[in-house]
């Protein structure tokens, strides 16, 4: 084992005390926890005003992106299909 895996294993022990510690108390628990649901709800809250703004300036949003990339996708696995049909086809 090198020093950097050391230093890697010292620092997840580390830390994973610091989160015992943390969330040890009941009320200091219910505290992270909504904090990290108010977190959540602004990062959505954020992604849905981003996604209208986009729309209403006429710009593809990040959902159009993955909508057309699984269409490619399908295509794509449908050309190879194709493709492997046409060589069958070729060969005999």
């Amino acid at each position: 084992m090198g020093i950097g895996d050391d230093l890697k294993k010292q620092a997840l022990g580390a830390s994973q005390k610091a989160v015992e510690k943390l969330l040890a108390d009941e009320k200091r628990a219910m505290a992270v926890a909504q904090a990290l649901g108010s977190v959540q709800r602004g990062k959505q809250a954020l992604d849905r005003g981003q996604e209208e703004l986009m729309r209403a300036l006429n710009f593809a949003t990040r959902s159009d992106f993955k909508a057309v990339g699984k269409k490619l996708s399908g295509l794509k696995r449908r050309l190879r299909e194709l493709d492997e049909k046409l060589e069958e086809i070729a060969r005999q």
